[in-house]
């Protein structure tokens, strides 16, 4: 968990700073974030799945 808290900081940091200094932001729009935890949401419960049977 705190992987995750210290990746979504990071990101922050960097999104303001791209911000500041005016550049592009290098990230899929928000429809591709979505798909990509489908994705893994997808992946995470055929893997549970697997697991009970």
């Amino acid at each position: 968990m705190l992987q995750i808290v210290l990746s979504f900081i990071g990101g922050l940091l960097v999104g303001i700073l791209f911000k500041f200094i005016k550049l592009p932001v290098p990230a899929p729009p928000l429809i591709g974030i979505v798909g990509v935890i489908g994705i893994f949401l997808g992946a995470e419960l055929v893997k549970a799945i697997f697991q009970l049977f």
